[in-house]
């Protein structure tokens, strides 16, 4: 009887913890405000435990962050769910690959952190403009990605066939096949940007000057698992914790370059200094990225695509409901002054 008033007393003073189970794609600044959130205790403070699926940077093999025991669990493969509650990655590509792979699940962005095109287009050594592509081999991760996103809308953009006039090739992030000739070109982020300047490579375009959106790095979840109420819940905590890492990044930048060296295993701290500043844009209220879906449905145009409408690929009411509590500005209170502030994407007006 007494264990379980003092059971009573506790939970009349504490949230209970609510468990949740996060995939995300290899790292990326994009993603750093949520690696913020976990190594700072932000989900344990929303009333979170959560169990994070991941690949450590330069591992191709996905690492369990949890407790221990469920380490251990997870090690033996006993009741491991098949999929988690949250995916942590782009939705352009989760786009493209449902209208293209039968059987996908159909997942829908609550928030996003990367609506803006912002690659770099970096060339091998002897070419000197993107005119001279026309023809040439161009490097990105995958073809259904962000990176061969950016690789079509350049092609829209030179006025090319993005299958006659040049060729996406797959399987490539770095400047490696550059430095060997495998390919004349790549949609290179981050590290390969900070990579080529040391390398002497051309930057051939910032494709941030293009002033284009794409359906980037987004918290991805099934539209029938955010209907019942505990998993909405659970949800509306993560944005929250992901809201405060947000602000981290922004209002610490040195606390932000600290986590950045332990995560990313990168020591120089030029070379981290370098990747922060390019993650500047992530944007402090981070709706789904409205205008992205409709790029991408454009680009990957289809009879496939065409049976479904922007709307059908996000769900912004957790974003709308944070924002109208004033949860986002009490964070940056005195503190916004940054031009990323009120980005277009972020709900200051209907999606187009």
């Amino acid at each position: 009887m007494l264990l379980a008033a003092t059971a009573a007393i506790l939970s009349c003073d504490q949230q209970p913890s609510l468990k949740l189970i996060v995939a995300m794609a290899p790292l990326s600044i994009s993603k750093m405000p949520i690696v913020l959130a976990m190594d700072q205790g932000l989900y344990e403070k929303h009333g979170l435990t959560v169990e994070m699926w991941m690949q450590p940077p330069g591992s191709n093999t996905v690492r369990v962050y949890a407790d221990p025991l469920t380490r251990l669990w997870r090690a033996t493969g006993i009741n491991t769910p098949k999929a988690p509650d949250i995916f942590v990655d782009g939705a352009t590509p989760m786009m493209v690959k449902l209208t293209e792979n039968a059987g996908e699940v159909h997942r829908v962005a609550i928030g996003g952190t990367d609506c803006v095109v912002r690659a770099h287009i970096i060339a091998r050594k002897g070419i000197s403009s993107l005119q001279e592509l026309k023809g040439k081999r161009i490097g990105v991760s995958a073809a259904y990605t962000t990176a061969g996103f950016k690789a079509r809308l350049l092609a829209q953009r030179m006025s090319w066939d993005p299958v006659r006039d040049i060729s996406i090739v797959s399987g490539i992030s770095d400047i490696e096949p550059l430095l060997d000739g495998s390919v004349d070109a790549i949609v290179g982020y981050e590290e390969a940007y900070a990579h080529a300047l040391r390398a002497g490579l051309p930057i051939l375009a910032d494709t941030s000057s293009w002033q284009e959106y794409v359906a980037g790095n987004s918290i991805n979840v099934e539209r029938d698992w955010l209907k019942d109420p505990g998993h909405r819940e659970a949800a509306h905590r993560f944005l929250q914790a992901t809201i405060e890492g947000i602000a981290l990044y922004h209002n610490r930048p040195e606390l932000t370059q600290e986590v950045m060296e332990k995560w990313y295993g990168i020591h120089d701290r030029e070379f981290i200094r370098t990747l922060y500043s390019r993650g500047q844009w992530i944007p402090r209220k981070p709706y789904p990225c409205y205008e992205g879906y409709a790029k991408t449905m454009e680009l990957y145009d289809s009879n496939e695509m065409r049976r479904y409408k922007p709307t059908d690929f996000y769900d912004d009411s957790l974003m709308r409901e944070l924002d109208g509590e004033g949860f986002i500005d009490a964070l940056y209170q005195g503190k916004v002054s940054s031009s990323n502030a009120h980005m277009p994407h972020v709900g200051d007006s209907e999606p187009r």
